[in-house]
Order: structure tokens, then sequence, then C-alpha cells
């Protein structure tokens, strides 16, 4: 009874398992990394969600969850509840959502410039107005119409441009879940409201205070300039999507009813024919079913070295057909094609997150709370101990133009404590990690490197050992001619009639003695009386002789004597290559080697990880003596040979007992157990069909150097996620201690915050400019 019991748990287990989905929401009105904290923690707590994750780079919410617990309904509430919104149509995702996204940016972009020169427009003539009373000391043209002035241009500055942002901050304290707007906010109306006292003050009716108005509309446009510049720069993070979308064709040229007709791109329909001329785009994802060309496949590969195309090779939607015309019927439209996975995998990367952000999260959750204690802390101990403080004032005031310490005590402690409000950034924390993901996850999409998971690119780093499937991934993964060694007639005429006998087979070692003579523009014989000989090779009769291609069985059964070629046999064999006899009646005319060709790049690749210090391992099914004659060509010292495709999971397993960190490289369908084991699975696409689930990393190129490629970009955005974590934390720590003491002009400080932020985008930007190509590229 309690196994049956048992059992229905696992079954129940199994089911709701099954049942999990993902989607993800557009949110609204987060602007810094407290925001991005509220709504996660708020979508994380609601039963039925397994994972939460909000990038507060993309303004986005990915969610795994259990529908059967769980709704949208529930997930908009949740949200509106933090003190956010959540944007219609969220869930859907695809080029068209990329596409109205794009334009949005745009949006935001022109908003927060329009913002950022009508705030100017106030503030300009406040600080023109204000420099002589900081130089003179006298209120021009009276104290009166100066402090009332003051709060005339202040106002449309604070409460007409900036009421975006003070909403914002009121609604999230509301919520109990202050951001950085909640600072700016509290610093600027604090500032604004001063002068309110001092002109009471100039009727006896409020204490004498220093007049801050003007100095909380320049916290406004300091603030709205940074607002401005980091959103052009968020902007040109996710200018590589930008660029593939913008490659997409237009428009089709179509076969239908016998007739050739344009039609818009969005109305190719799976099946049509397409007519592609040389210099125009391929309209879509498809298989050529007549002519033959070059396509430049640069958007989808990095690779600038165009790709032959004839009848029955893959084409991928939005590269370029150089030369010749080509029909090609559609295979993948609208969300289906190689374009939309693309951006789907790109964003995919950016909802997740890489490890070392938790400890950034982790100090967001309480940084905004701490920054106003610490502001209010620091408003008291300026009143307490206001002879240590006047002190520190006094001695700065020598070589700080802006310290003043005759001012009142209360206008010296308001003035620190402003300044602790808005010196204070977790927007810098939380722009950090997500803003460089977005660049490396964009680079890898121009370079045929789709980063799935953000995690790999930290994982990536800790790689001992680098576990290579050796067909598909070392070798071309189909046979090839290698060796021609002719003893009676010329290897032309020994490799035409071994075609001519072979045109007729299935074997994949034949195929490739035909596809040799066809690169060699040979003539093909009309042979009859063709026999395939299971394990030993073909037969055939040509004008009366008999034509012999296969191993020394079949020579042997037919009384060959092929001892003229016995030991160059040998040396093929010993060289992992299969030896391919040729005869005429008796007579052996020489040997065709046929082997997995090695990838023009893989030695060279080879090497270049050892240089990173990885240690490559390869993998394959081949004997032992096979398998060694492989890696030796390329480099490779550890070889696991004779495994089965469903033992590479334990063998990966094996060498992670070891201790070894380990990533693999194979397909995603043979391997995809293997990859999910490793710690990094890197996938080699096939064609069109990229969406490898299996994979952390997958290649749209097969070949090694993208696998360089794929190493050299996580070092490299891991790096500058290191860089601006290190640059966010040092300048909240140094920052911060400064303001207390009274140092910092509030208007200063707020520059100084805006770029804090300005500075992490921009860092993150300089990682375009680095070369992930191979060494042996350039």
């Amino acid at each position: 009874m309690s196994n049956e019991k048992s059992e229905d748990r696992d079954k129940n287990k199994a089911k709701q398992e099954n049942e999990k989905e993902k989607t993800d929401l557009d949110i609204e009105g987060m602007t810094c990394a407290s925001c991005s904290q509220a709504v996660e923690g708020a979508l994380a707590d609601l039963e039925g969600v397994e994972e939460a994750n909000v990038n507060l780079t993309t303004e986005k919410a990915t969610l795994n969850f259990n529908p059967s617990e769980v709704s949208y309904g529930e997930f908009k509430q949740a949200v509106e509840n933090a003190g956010y919104g959540v944007k219609e149509g969220s869930g859907s995702g695809g080029a068209e959502k990329e596409r109205s996204k794009l334009e949005e940016s745009q949006r935001k972009v022109d908003r927060a410039k329009s913002k950022m020169w009508w705030t100017w427009a106030f503030v300009a003539p406040i600080i023109a107005w204000m420099v002589p009373e900081m130089i003179t000391g006298v209120k021009w043209p009276s104290p009166l119409v100066y402090d009332a002035g003051m709060i005339v241009l202040a106002t449309p500055a604070l409460f007409w441009m900036g009421r975006e942002t003070l909403t914002s901050g009121f609604k999230s304290a509301r919520h109990l879940a202050p951001n950085m707007d909640t600072l700016i906010m509290m610093g600027s109306a604090t500032a604004y409201f001063t002068g309110y006292v001092t002109v009471l003050s100039q009727f006896d009716l409020a204490p004498h205070l220093l007049n801050y108005s003007g100095v909380g509309a320049m916290i406004m446009g300091f603030h709205l300039t940074g607002r401005y510049i980091e959103t052009k720069a968020k902007g040109r993070a996710s200018e590589a999507i930008q660029k593939l979308m913008s490659l997409e064709a237009k428009t089709a040229r179509v076969e239908r009813d016998g007739e050739e007709i344009e039609v818009p791109v969005d109305e190719v329909e799976l099946g049509d024919l397409m007519i592609v001329r040389p210099g125009e785009k391929i309209p879509t994802d498809g298989v050529v079913k007549d002519g033959k060309s070059s396509v430049d496949e640069s958007i989808a590969t990095g690779e600038s070295m165009p790709v032959e195309k004839t009848e029955g090779d893959e084409v991928i939607g939005a590269t370029v057909n150089k030369q010749g015309v080509l029909k090609v019927e559609a295979t993948g439209v609208g969300e289906d094609t190689f374009l939309s996975q693309v951006v789907r995998l790109v964003e995919e990367a950016q909802g997740t997150k890489v490890p070392i952000q938790n400890f950034a999260d982790r100090v967001t959750t309480f940084f905004v709370p701490t920054v106003i204690s610490i502001a209010l802390i620091t408003i008291a101990l300026w009143l307490g101990f206001s002879g240590t403080f006047q002190g520190v004032a006094t001695w700065a005031s020598s070589f700080i133009p802006w310290v003043d310490p005759t001012l009142g005590i209360i206008s010296l402690s308001l003035f620190a404590g402003i300044s602790v409000l808005v010196i204070a950034c977790p927007c810098a924390l939380g722009l950090a990690t997500p803003t460089a993901l977005m660049v490396g996850s964009g680079m890898g999409a121009e370079n045929g490197v789709l980063i799935r998971k953000g995690e790999a690119i930290q994982t990536m780093k800790d790689i001992g050992t680098i576990v290579l499937d050796k067909t598909g991934t070392i070798t071309e993964g189909k046979p090839g001619v290698t060796d021609l060694i002719s003893v009676n007639g010329t290897e032309k005429e020994m490799l035409g009639l071994a075609a001519s006998a072979e045109k007729s087979s299935e074997h994949p070692l034949g195929e490739a003695i035909v596809e040799a003579a066809e690169e060699k523009e040979l003539e093909f014989k009309e042979v009859t009386d063709f026999s395939a000989l299971v394990g030993k090779g073909v037969e055939a009769k040509l004008n009366g002789n008999r034509l012999l291609v296969g191993n020394r069985d079949l020579m042997e059964s037919r009384d060959v004597d092929y001892e003229l070629v016995k030991e160059k046999v040998k040396e093929l064999e010993k060289e992992a290559k299969t030896a391919m006899l040729v005869a005429k009646d008796q007579e052996v005319l020489g040997v065709i080697g046929v082997a997995d060709q090695i990838k023009e790049d893989s030695a060279d690749a080879i090497e270049e990880l050892k240089e990173f210090g990885l240690e490559p391992v390869m993998i394959t099914g081949d004997n032992e003596r096979t398998a060694r004659a492989i890696a030796e060509k390329v480099g490779i010292d550890r070889v696991i040979a004779e495994v089965m495709p469903d033992q590479k999971r334990d063998e990966v397993m094996n060498l992670q007992d070891n201790g070894e960190n380990v990533a693999m490289v194979g397909d995603g369908i043979n391997d995809a157990p293997a990859l999910k084991q490793a710690n990094v699975g890197i996938a080699i696409g096939s064609g069109t069909d990229i969406a490898i689930e299996a994979a952390d990393i997958t290649l749209v190129k097969g070949d090694l150097s993208a696998v360089v490629k794929a190493v050299k970009l996580s070092e490299a955005t891991f790096a500058k996620i290191k860089q601006n974590l290190f640059w966010a934390f040092f300048y909240n720590t140094v920052a911060i201690p400064i303001a207390v003491m009274g140092l910092l002009h509030p208007a200063i400080a707020e520059m100084a915050m805006a770029f804090s932020s300005v500075n992490v985008v921009t860092n993150s930007n300089r990682l375009k400019g680095v070369d992930i190509s191979p060494s042996y590229e350039s």
C-alpha cells in the first residue's frame, strides 16, 4: 500500500513538473535596482512561482511557474501592489515583439531628451543667478526677489519635468519599498522647501535658513541628464539585436499559380517557392530547390567568407545571395525563422542572472532604507556634535569653495543630509551585470555564439577540461577522399573508374568517392551488373571488364593480388583511414584513402584552447587506434574511445567526480544528456535549428573556431561584470562618507551619482571593442 502511495506521489510530482511554464512580463515604472528587487520579491512570493528574475536593463520579468497554481492576473496584481505596472501584451515574444520594443526604446530616449532640455531651460538661469551670489554674498536685486525667484524657477523643473521621478519616489515609499527616485524626491524636495522657510524668515515668521530651492532644481536637472545619457547608452547596449532586426528582408518574390509576384515578407507561407536573384536578401529560411550560388551568412555566423549553396542545402533568411539565381522553398516563416530564434535566445539570456549578481541584489534590497537612515543620522550628528563637524568644515573651506562654516548649523546639517540622499546610487549596482550581459549576448549573436544562460559566463572561468565530441566537432562528420595512390595508370583514371562503379551506391564511402570525382569534373562511364556486397564493397562491369572497389576481403574473395599496395593499405589504416582498393579484372589499379576529414581549423583552435589553460579531451565511439590517430593530428593527448552515445553522460560524470570542471561540446541531439550534465554545455546548431534546450551556449557554425569565440566572449563579459561591480561598490563606499562630512555640494553629489550609472553602462558598451576572433584568424 505504501509503495502505491509513493508511486502516486512520484506521478503527481512528475505531472506538476511537466505543467511548468515560462513567460515574460514587460514591467513599467522601474528606475533603479531597488525597483527591480521589489518587483522580483513580489513575484517570487506568489504561490506556484518557481523562479522570478527581473532585469532592470530590459525592464522584463522572466517567470517559471505552475499554471495550475497561479495566473497572469495574479502576476499583474502583485506587480501593481509593489507600485509598478505590467505592459499589455506581455508574454508573447520573438521578432515582432522585439521590433515594438525597439520603437518604444527610441521613444523613451526622445522623451528623456525632451525632459532634460526643458529642465535645463529653468536650471541654467538658476545657476546664472546663483553664482554671483555665491561669489559676492549679495542677493541681487534684493533678498526677497532672489529667494522668491529661486522658488519660481525651481517649481517647473521639479514638479513638471521631474513629476515622474517624484511620483515614482512617493509610490515606492508608500509601498515600503523605497527606491532611488525616493532618494531624489527626498533630497530635491527638502532643498526646494527651504526656499519657503527662507522667504518667511525675512518676515520673522520662520528661523533663518539658507535657500536651497535652486539646488533642488539642479539636483533634478543633473538627475534627468543622467537618466537621458543612461537611457541612450542602454539603447546602444542592445543595438546588436537592433542591427539583426534591421537586416530582415522587407519583401519576397514568390511563384504562385505559375506567376511570379512580389509580396511583403510577412505574407510568405510555408512551401512557397521564392526566387532570389544575385545581390538580394533571402526572404526567409528555406531549402534550395534549384540553382547554385554563394551566400553571405555573416549575419548568422560572423564569418565573412560566402558559403556555396546548391540544391538541397539549407539557407537562412536575411542572408545575401551573392551570385546565381536561387529557387528556395520556404521552410520557416514568422516566429519560426532563424532570426526569430536568435532574438528569443538573446532575450532568454538577458532574462537569466549571473551568480555574482546575487550579492549585489542582496545589498540593493536594504540599500535605500540604509541610505535614508544614514541621511537622518547625519543631520542628527551635525546638530548634536556641531563643534566637531564645524571644525571639519572650517578646515575644508580653505580648499573646497562650496564649504561655508559661517552658515547656521541647521543649514549645514541639511546641506550634508541632502548630499547623502542624492549621492548614493543603487542604480550602478543594478545595471552592473545586466548591461554587460546584454552587450555580451548581442556580440555573441553577431558572431554566431548564442549565450542561453547567463550563469555559463561565470562558470566558464572555472572550467579546466573541455570535452570535444569527435564526429562533427573535430571532424566534418562525413567521409571524404584523403589519398589517391595509383600503381597502374593515373590517379584520375583510377578515381574515374571507381566513381563510375560507385555511382549507384548509397554507402557513405561510395558517395565520398563520387563527390571527389565530381569536384575534379571527371567523366562518369556507364556500368552494368552493379552489385553492392555488404561489408566488402561494390562490383560492376564496364565494357565487359569487371570493376571492383572495396576492402581487402573483397579482393581476396575475387582472387585479386594486391601485394603492390599492401603496405600502403596498412599505412592508411594506421592513420585511421579506410582503404578502398580499386581493381579492373584481376589487376589492382591502386587504393583510395577515405576518412572523416578533420576540419581545417581544428588543430589551431585546440592549440588556442590549450593556451587558455583548458585541457581538451576527445570523446568518440571509434576504436582506440582510430581515435588516437585523429587526436594526435589535432594535438589532443587525452582520449575516451569506444563510447556509445548513451554513455557520454557517464564519462562526463566520471571527470566531474575526479574534481574536474567540465565543458562539453557536441551536437544538441545525440549529446543532449552529456551537454546537460556538463558544467557548461556547448551545442553545435544544426542548420537553422538553434533552439537546443540542453545547451548553455549554442554555436551557429559547427567548427572549433566558434568554441574559441565562446570562451573569449565569456571571459571578456565576466571581466566587464567584475569591473562594473567594483566601481559601483567603490563609488558608494567612498562617496557616502564624504557626503556625511559635508564636503560635497548636493548638486555635485547628484552629478556624481548620475555619472556612476552612466559609467557602468558605458563600460559595458566598451565590450564591443574586444576582439573575440581566434588569434590564428587575425
